[in-house]
């Protein structure tokens, strides 16, 4: 697997979660920050690629219910894609993704399941 590329935002509890979890196995990664570093279309054009948008899109999330009513009933893949680009804090966090890699969200024994060969020898 390819150098895994973390997606998150630093005051996000899941993503805290996901990163003291990744530390605590000794699993390398590169963190990007959504907010301060945006996101491409291309990047998220490929995780929708793995997972629907419904998986991809938070919509629970304030930035989900600031939309507009109208822009919301009318989301599709197409449309996911540019308001996550534009609106990056739209996407589930954290997105973990490596090559062809892309797991959606943390849970620990997911992320044991997918990860678990990347987890160094000494257990940090």
């Amino acid at each position: 697997m390819a150098g895994l590329t973390f997606y998150g935002l630093r005051n996000c509890d899941s993503c805290r979660r996901a990163r003291r979890w990744l530390d605590d196995h000794g699993i390398a990664y590169r963190y990007h920050d959504v907010r301060e570093d945006g996101l491409q279309v291309e990047i998220v054009q490929a995780w929708l690629g793995t997972y629907d948008w419904q998986t991809v899109v938070n919509r629970r999330s304030t930035t989900w219910r600031g939309l507009p009513a109208d822009v919301r009933d009318a989301m599709d893949t197409a449309s996911a894609a540019g308001a996550i680009a534009e609106h990056p804090t739209l996407a589930k966090r954290p997105i973990l993704v490596a090559g062809e890699f892309v797991e959606i969200g943390f849970s620990a024994e997911r992320y044991q399941e997918r990860l678990g060969g990347r987890i160094s020898r000494s257990g940090r």
